[in-house]
């Protein structure tokens, strides 16, 4: 087994913790199954999907299928090819020139590949593949290629449908896959047994490919968000994130299944609102847009708003906040001062490295797992060099970390306390501002509670 995974697997499972706020896997089991097993699985955000999976995978080693271009480098061929990552070969990188290739020779090396990957599924091995060929940041499923397919059932035919290969749908979902600290959920389905396909696939192989690839896009699509344009995801996002508890007071926000359930119930109430009542859709749209602009506009956030009620409860939320961010503002700065350089490193460099938003989020981690790797040692070292006292240095090393991730709590109470003093300044200055915008969210919740007991009746009285 290649010693380069064994080596990167922990860093890597410890990275992922931190670099999202809440990672949650439905039925981890699934992601046990023992092989010959073929993983596939969207692919909004580059190295970052694999990583996921192959981290939650307890036992065994997963290979990777990725695109030839990765492996064009002596250093990122041999990262690669150390990783565990069989190339292939795709038409349009050899069309463009990118793969080094001439169409020509693209069906030989692609069956090479195939072969490989044919040979490690014998060996009751772990592989993971991505159908749709590309990786897009977007809540999409774009059309699945049959590779994932023709290797499972070409794996199968060597063996007299006798191996027991399986087909692993696996869904990733990012609340935002380029920022720090937010949330993804992998969601499995249930595996496929490519043996079902054995009579369909003697009598016509093509169809038998298409046959299981379709299946595969339907799981996939039930354990994804998927929305059909960039308006009607502009719209979900922007309910879900500033109206989704008063649609549902009671779902569970420490949980990114809720927050799933939640986003694909509001994509089927769209899409019920289209056929039977496209007028208020359309009003909801509007003013939801308008309400969003105008939020910009004053740089107000929608939660200082819910918090801009009247009375004693206000009066004693503030004086606690401010209490707080008194007494918090040492451990933040001492926080801030000893991770800010490390913190900031990996940002930086994402921002010069790449202009595509799929790599923001990898290039973020993999450098920040350096950047801490190098600051971290060389702080307490520096430490110990200076006081020369174990006890103190290691204090110091544990409050690294934990301070670190106070200062960015305190950084996000301290702009929320800072958005709540600036509507009160509006309140003073432009009253009527706020006070349309006030109607505008008050609006905005009438039309979410009409449509949502409309919805409501109308799925009672199927």
């Amino acid at each position: 087994m290649p010693l380069l995974y064994s080596l990167m697997k922990p860093p890597v499972q410890l990275a992922l913790r931190v670099f999202f706020r809440r990672l949650e896997v439905r039925h981890p089991e699934r992601l046990q199954e023992p092989g010959p097993l073929l993983l596939a699985a969207n692919h909004p955000n580059t190295l970052m999907d694999p990583l996921l999976v192959a981290a939650n995978r307890r036992r065994g080693q997963l290979f990777f299928l990725a695109k030839s271009t990765f492996f064009q480098n002596p250093v990122s061929r041999w990262f690669f090819e150390h990783s565990n990552c069989i190339p292939v070969y795709r038409r349009q990188d050899a069309e463009s020139g990118e793969a080094n290739v001439t169409p020509e020779q693209l069906a030989e090396l692609n069956e090479k590949a195939f072969g490989r990957s044919y040979d490690h599924l014998e060996r009751g091995g772990l592989l993971m593949i991505f159908p749709e060929g590309t990786s897009i940041s977007e809540r999409r499923l774009r059309p699945l290629k049959t590779g994932a397919a023709r290797i499972a059932l070409g794996a199968e035919a060597r063996h007299d449908f006798r191996l027991g290969v399986r087909l692993l749908p696996v869904g990733v979902n990012y609340s935002a896959p380029t920022r720090f600290r937010s949330d993804v959920l992998v969601y499995p389905a249930r595996p496929i047994v490519v043996a079902d396909y054995a009579e369909q696939y003697r009598q016509d192989p093509e169809a038998a490919a298409d046959a299981l690839t379709e299946e595969l896009r339907r799981r996939l699509e039930d354990h994804l968000v998927v929305t059909r344009d960039d308006a009607e995801d502009a719209l979900v996002r922007q309910v879900e994130d500033t109206f989704g508890q008063y649609l549902v007071p009671e779902h569970d926000e420490g949980s990114p299944y809720e927050e799933f359930r939640l986003t694909r119930t509001l994509l089927q109430g769209v899409a019920w609102f289209e056929r039977h009542d496209p007028e208020h859709l359309a009003e909801l749209h509007q003013q939801v847009d308008a309400y969003t602009h105008s939020l910009r506009n004053l740089r107000l956030s929608d939660e200082a708003l819910q918090r801009s009620g009247a009375g004693r409860g206000r009066l004693e939320r503030g004086l606690l906040t401010t209490l707080k961010v008194a007494l918090g503002f040492p451990v933040y700065l001492y926080g801030a001062i000893n991770n800010y350089v490390p913190y900031i490193i990996p940002s930086l460099v994402a921002k010069r490295a790449t202009k595509d938003v799929e790599f923001v989020a990898p290039l973020m981690m993999v450098t920040g797992m350096l950047t801490f790797g190098l600051f971290y040692p060389l702080q307490i070292w520096l430490v110990h060099r200076l006081f020369h006292h174990g006890w103190l240095t290691l204090l110091y090393a544990l409050s690294l970390p934990i301070t670190g991730f106070y200062a960015l709590h305190y950084w996000g109470q301290l702009t929320q306390r800072l958005q709540r003093l600036r509507l009160l300044r509006l309140f003073r200055r432009q009253p009527e501002a706020v006070e349309t915008l006030l109607r505008q969210r008050q609006t905005i919740l009438q039309l979410l509670a009409e449509a949502r007991d409309a919805y409501l009746s109308a799925q009672a009285n199927r």
